[in-house]
């Protein structure tokens, strides 16, 4: 499973309880929060953990649609979400192995195309 060093308590969370749950082939998990820190939704919080990226690809959404994949990272993610300083803004990318494959041959595809291989 590739991931990234691991920062926060809540990005700690983050990445502990989704490998738990969805035993991800992939999982990367980015604080964003820097990035928005200057909307006004932000003035006056301090924590240094408020939005997170995550990309997940786990055989565990297999037969599921995007808005149940949703809601079970949400769910998983609960305390999180609703706890004051915690997540104010998820960003998901939630893929199944063939899903991530097959972006993966059609991104490769296009690079290929790009530098004029055929």
């Amino acid at each position: 499973m590739a991931t990234q060093t691991v920062g926060g308590p809540i990005e700690k969370s983050i990445v502990s309880k989704l490998t738990s749950a969805l035993q991800p082939s992939q999982l990367e998990v980015y604080n964003d929060s820097h990035l928005h820190a200057h909307h006004a939704a932000m003035r006056g919080n301090t924590s240094p953990e408020t939005h997170f990226r995550v990309l997940a690809v786990s055989s565990r959404f297999e037969g599921q649609r995007l808005a149940q994949r949703h809601r079970t990272v949400y769910g998983l993610l609960r305390e999180e979400m609703e706890v004051a300083g915690g997540i104010h803004a998820l960003q998901l990318r939630l893929k199944t192995p063939q899903e991530a494959e097959a972006e993966a041959q059609t991104t490769a595809g296009k690079a290929q195309t790009c530098r004029g291989e055929h």
